[in-house]
């Protein structure tokens, strides 16, 4: 099968606790300002709660306001620096290169997304930046002198199914509302949700995973110690389908797993094609005699 006619997979990532092994700016950003990661959070919580604001507009407020106050610079360039120390999970720098290979062995193209509440200037200094079609999070507009004066964009947990629809329809343009809003039939969308899997770590994932579940899609909660009774509960909850400890190496449940999912997505494709072909015959045939 050629590359360009075979079916997309899309996996769809949150970040933190989920591919690296806590909130990524707790790796250099933070102590950068001379804080620890507990205090940061306090400060942005206790504002957010003080001002009734959004938990995500509150922390890059902080993350401003703090840098003022100390006269650190903020800029893009910076913030991806801070990306460069960010720790993975096991197994997480080469594993979207083995998944890709595996979806091309069985018939499949495989595409990874980011949806995080995280900073995408962070991400795009990461090492795992460049495997990602798309990275959906939050970030900020920059001045002229490349000052952060505005949030771009900002991806709470709810607004995070946004992004869903837009894989699932193609409109992967976060300014572009009015194609992502219009009516589209089923079989025109690039990647159906049955085609989907989503992987996250808590109670920020639920509206993803939520959505996997209902249209057809995997939802994979993945754990490290500190969270795994919170992960085990959405199992018992009916929120995910599988859940794993965070290894990303190869031949870990999760790989052998998500090979398994993607195989069945193959499978059922070319059932699909198969079925819909012998219609087609059907109703040429038809033709035919009349």
């Amino acid at each position: 099968m050629e590359e360009r006619t075979r079916p997309i997979v899309a996996l769809l990532y949150d970040y933190d606790k989920t591919l690296c092994t806590q909130d990524m700016q707790n790796y250099s950003f933070i102590p950068s300002l001379g804080m620890a990661p507990e205090d940061f959070w306090r400060l942005a919580n206790q504002f957010g709660w003080q001002q009734k604001m959004d938990g995500i507009l509150a922390y890059m407020y902080t993350m401003i306001q703090v840098c003022r106050e100390k006269d650190i610079p903020i800029t893009r360039q910076s913030l991806r620096r801070h990306g460069r120390s960010i720790t993975f999970f096991p197994g997480v720098t080469d594993w979207f290169d083995r998944i890709n290979r595996f979806g091309r062995t069985q018939g499949v193209e495989v595409e990874h997304y980011v949806i995080s509440s995280g900073l995408r200037e962070i991400i795009e200094g990461s090492a795992i930046a460049g495997a990602f079609k798309e990275i959906y999070a939050s970030e900020f507009y920059y001045d002229a002198s490349g000052a952060p004066v505005w949030p771009k964009l900002a991806v709470n947990f709810t607004a995070k199914t946004q992004f869903v629809y837009r894989i699932n329809k193609g409109v992967l343009d976060v300014s572009d509302d009015k194609t992502l809003n219009a009516s589209m039939p089923d079989d025109s969308k690039r990647i159906p949700f049955p085609n989907m899997i989503y992987v996250g770590d808590g109670l920020s994932d639920v509206p993803c995973m939520k959505m996997m579940r209902a249209y057809g899609g995997q939802a994979i909660a993945v754990y490290q110690a500190s969270n795994r009774r919170g992960v085990e509960q959405l199992m018992r909850d009916s929120r995910v389908d599988f859940i794993f400890p965070a290894d990303y190496r190869e031949g870990s449940a999760l790989e052998r797993t998500m090979q398994n999912i993607i195989r069945k997505m193959a499978v059922s494709h070319r059932l699909e094609e198969e079925s819909s072909r012998q219609l087609q015959a059907i109703r040429d045939q038809q033709c035919k005699y009349k």
